[in-house]
């Protein structure tokens, strides 16, 4: 059976009810996703940096490869990244951190700061 003509308003209004609460559910699925994902990258890098840190004792060295590890994110510049201590000595942890500032896509926030942070123990 064909609906009738009121039927099919009906549809149609309802259809206008639904999208936005649908649209606004889909735009935050995706920017949770890039949300998660650079919150993954930085954390990736800051163990990285933290692992070369630990191994070559160079913080240059370190940022380099925090860097290297943060390129899906674009290029951070060397302020981004932070390591305590600079130098690495026997039983001492090193601390090693990422910054970054997601530009979302506007609908949800303008910017989220994200913090990427790695701990090793020199000599160990």
């Amino acid at each position: 059976m064909l609906p009738t003509t009121r039927e099919r308003g009906a549809v149609a209004v309802e259809f206008a009810l639904v999208l936005p609460v649908l649209l606004v559910l889909v735009l935050g699925i995706i920017d949770f996703g890039r949300l998660f994902s650079a919150q993954q990258t930085l954390t990736y890098a800051a163990r990285s940096g933290a692992r070369v840190m630990v191994l070559q004792n160079s913080s240059t060295a370190a940022i380099a490869a925090a860097q290297t590890a943060a390129s899906p994110l674009g290029t951070l510049s060397t302020s981004a990244f932070s390591v305590s201590p600079t130098t690495c000595a026997a039983g001492t942890q090193v601390t090693f951190t990422a910054n970054y500032t997601l530009k979302g896509t506007g609908f949800f926030w303008a910017s989220f700061p994200l913090t990427g942070t790695g701990v090793m123990l020199c000599g160990g």
